[in-house]
C-alpha cells in the first residue's frame, strides 16, 4: 500500500501542472522546473523561483525586463525570450547584460521593436551607447566654466601679488640691513685710523 502510494504521488508531480497564467513541468531527473508561458500575451514577467531551469516566453507581449528580476535565476539551463516587442533603450541594459552573462546564446534571438534608431537590429549588436537614453551629452556652458574659474584665478592672483610684496619687502629689509652696517662700520673706521695716526 505503501509503494502504491508513492506511485500515485509520483504520477501526480510529473503531470504538468498550471502556474497561472503559466504551465510549469516538474523535469525528470533533475530538480527544477520548466515553464512555459509561450504566446499568452504577458506584458510582464511572471513569477519567477530558483528552482527553474528551462524558462520559455516567446511570443508575449514583454517590452523590457526590470533591473534584478532575473538574478533568482542562478540554475537556468535555457530560456526563450525570442519574438517579443523588445523595447531597446536604456532600460533594457540590465537584461542585455544578464543574457551575455547566463545565456549568451538566446541574445542572438532578441530583436528590437522600437525605437526608430534600432528597430529590427539585434540586440547583441548595440552597445550602451547605441541605445536611446543611455549616453547623454552633457551640455557646455561657458558660464559654469567662468563661474569655477573665476575663484581659482583670484586665488592665483592674490598668491602671485603676497609673493611680489614679500619680495619687495625682503629687498628692503636687506638694503636697510647693509646701510646699517655700513653706518655703524663709519665710526669704528674713523677711530682705527686716528688710532694709527696717533701711532706713527
Amino acid at each position: 500500500m505503501n509503494s502504491g502510494l508513492l506511485l500515485l504521488l509520483l504520477l501526480h508531480t510529473a503531470q504538468a501542472k498550471p502556474c497561472p497564467p503559466c504551465l510549469c513541468q516538474p523535469l525528470q531527473g533533475k530538480l527544477g522546473w520548466r515553464i512555459d508561458c509561450t504566446s499568452l500575451g504577458l506584458k510582464e514577467l511572471p513569477l519567477l523561483s530558483i528552482d527553474i531551469l528551462i524558462l520559455e516566453l516567446q511570443n508575449n507581449s514583454l517590452t523590457t525586463v526590470p533591473p534584478g528580476t532575473l538574478d533568482i535565476l542562478r540554475k537556468v539551463e535555457k530560456v526563450d525570450f525570442s519574438n517579443n516587442p523588445w523595447n531597446c533603450d536604456c532600460s533594457i541594459l540590465y537584461f542585455k547584460m544578464w543574457l551575455e552573462d547566463f545565456h549568451e546564446a538566446s541574445l542572438a534571438n532578441i530583436t528590437c521593436a522600437g525605437p526608430a534608431p534600432v528597430k529590427m537590429r539585434a540586440l547583441s549588436q548595440l552597445s550602451g551607447n547605441a541605445l536611446e537614453g543611455c549616453r547623454k551629452p552633457a551640455p557646455i556652458n561657458c558660464l559654469d566654466f567662468l563661474w569655477r574659474d573665476v575663484p581659482l584665478v583670484a586665488i592665483a592672483i592674490l598668491v602671485l601679488i603676497l609673493a611680489v610684496c614679500i619680495l619687495h619687502y625682503s629687498r628692503k629689509l636687506a638694503r636697510r640691513a647693509t646701510e646699517q652696517q655700513h653706518s655703524s662700520e663709519g665710526p669704528l673706521l674713523q677711530a682705527l685710523d686716528m688710532e694709527d695716526q696717533k701711532s706713527k
